[in-house]
């Protein structure tokens, strides 16, 4: 079945589906997607290239969901067909699930306030990808990559950071951060989502860890690119944000500050009330409130082909790169309502081992592992 009839952007939907997928023929397919042209014309080359797998594919349309919107009910509905695969090809968001936020799903002592994680990371009953704002260009370009080089350079770095106590990034601008990493295990942004319970995005091309809670320490300086409400932004003045004991405390610099603190608030409060509306446990809601200053993640960009655009799903991907998040993490014991990610550029990385050994992963933006 031929949907697009552009050949690069069809070829990327087969490396998609084939190397990182690796589709298998009669599995259950679930995309879900906005109606914008890009991210409609990357679905239907996607839902192609499942047929062409021999897999069972549906295609969900539902409208543009922002950090803080719901999904729709019939797409929360969807999950319980039990797909094998989930693709989420969204101009802004999957959208949250409000059934699972105001009773949260339960997994080996885990809670998971959507039915995508619970069947993601907790049940593990699917594997997928996500690729938030993804553009036709983007996909094109990042998406045919040497998955098996990706791999052992993400494999590397795990092996680094994985039983580390502590990891410090600093660089030219300002940036000087340690943060607690003890009981937290890296995970792998490298395009192999072929194993029930792995996905990450397409483009790949990353690794990431959630801090350990209230370790975080000192000064981030964004000058890369961030998200905020209102969408990614290039950041033409950098922002200095304070941070003291996991928690960012304060927030300098010029309209691109403004707009983040604007947006962190609106978590908060947002929270909060949720909290009085009935839609979040009274203390579920302050801890959404306070996580909307959480410092959720640290990340490696590893994608060649990955440049920094004002699009976050490429730019976290750079080279020269690292990423803050600031909300929820990847760990489930910081919920929050918003994941902003920012980008710190030409990063140096130091990796404490548990027996005090220092090993440096980047100097200066050059990988060294």
């Amino acid at each position: 079945m031929e949907i697009n009839a552009d050949p690069e952007l069809q070829e990327a939907a087969r490396i998609a589906v084939r190397e990182s997928l690796k589709l298998q023929k009669d599995e259950k397919v679930l995309i879900v997607t906005n109606p914008g042209k890009d991210v409609l014309a990357i679905s239907e080359s996607l839902y192609a290239a499942a047929l062409e797998a021999g897999a069972r594919p549906t295609i969900m349309i539902q409208p543009v969901k922002a950090q803080m919107d719901y999904a729709e009910e019939a797409v929360i509905a969807a999950f319980e067909s039990q797909p094998d695969v989930v693709i989420s090809i969204s101009e802004e968001k999957l959208g949250k699930d409000r059934s699972g936020m105001q009773t949260p799903y339960e997994w080996d002592g885990v809670s998971y306030d959507h039915v995508f994680h619970y069947q993601l990371h907790g049940a593990k009953t699917l594997r997928a990808f996500w690729s938030p704002s993804a553009t036709v260009e983007m996909f094109k370009t990042t998406v045919p990559i040497d998955y098996r080089e990706l791999r052992s350079r993400c494999e590397r770095l795990k092996e680094i950071i994985d039983g580390a106590t502590e990891i410090r990034v600093t660089n030219r601008g300002g940036t000087d951060l340690r943060l607690g990493v003890r009981g937290r295990k890296t995970k792998l942004d490298d395009g192999d989502y072929s194993l029930p319970g792995s996905g990450g995005n397409m483009p790949a091309g990353e690794v990431f860890i959630s801090p350990e809670l209230g370790t975080a320490n000192g000064t981030i300086v964004f000058d890369g690119s961030i998200a905020n409400a209102a969408g990614d932004i290039i950041i033409h003045t950098p922002i200095r944000c304070r941070v003291e004991s996991g928690y960012v405390t304060g927030i300098e610099g010029a309209d691109e500050a403004r707009a983040l603190e604007a947006t962190i608030e609106a978590a908060a409060s947002n929270a909060l009330a949720m909290g009085r509306d009935g839609k979040l446990l009274r203390d579920k809601a302050e801890e959404y409130a306070r996580n909307a200053r959480n410092i959720g993640e640290l990340g490696i960009g590893l994608n060649p082909r990955a440049r920094v655009v004002g699009n976050m799903l490429e730019d976290e991907k750079a080279f020269r790169t690292c990423h803050f998040a600031i909300g929820h993490n990847y760990d489930e014991d910081a919920p929050a309502l918003i994941h902003l990610d920012g980008l710190v550029s030409e990063p140096t990385i130091v990796v404490v081992s548990a027996k005090g050994k220092e090993t440096v992963i980047e100097r200066n933006g050059e990988l060294l592992v």
